[in-house]
């Protein structure tokens, strides 16, 4: 038996430069157990991960005008609750000058998330706390200072380092 094929997704590192490095995530008010994000999503047919991690900020922060830097790792762990086979490729983008610290943005559109209000902030790097999902875990590819709390020095299982 053949498992089905990996999800394609992206996850988004967005960083405000200054006053201090800082990373954008988010909490769901709704659903505090969905613990604390950065923005991520599927990948549409066709569509290439720049793209689609630029409309998935847009989407789930409101965030526009962050430019891509570069891809980081490929990541194929496997949905921690379902188990279903995913592809994530992480991307390093900078956040545009005059992005506020903080907001609430409320996700319009149709996809699963619509209508979810999404707080959002600028944590400052290196984080505190770990993020959902080991979201955190490329941190350290972009600066060894940014190491998410708890990381191993070690590669995770499933990911493809891109530089």
């Amino acid at each position: 038996m053949t498992s089905p094929p990996p999800r394609v997704r992206v996850a988004a590192y967005v960083i405000r430069r200054h006053p201090s490095s800082a990373l954008l995530v988010f909490d769901q008010p709704a659903f505090p157990e969905a613990g604390t994000q950065v923005p991520a999503g599927g990948v549409a047919p066709g569509e290439d991960p720049e793209r689609a991690v630029l409309r998935e900020v847009a989407e789930e922060t409101g965030l526009r005008g962050a430019r891509v830097v570069r891809r980081i790792a490929v990541d194929g762990r496997p949905h921690p609750e379902t188990g279903r086979p995913r592809l994530t490729t992480y991307l390093l983008l900078d956040a545009p000058p005059d992005s506020p610290a903080t907001w609430e943005h409320r996700v319009r559109g149709d996809g699963g998330d619509a209508g979810m209000r999404f707080v959002c902030r600028f944590a400052p790097l290196p984080l505190a706390y770990p993020l959902a999902d080991a979201q955190g875990a490329h941190l350290r590819r972009v600066d060894p200072r940014w190491a998410a709390p708890g990381e191993a020095a070690g590669r995770p299982d499933g990911v493809r380092p891109l530089s």
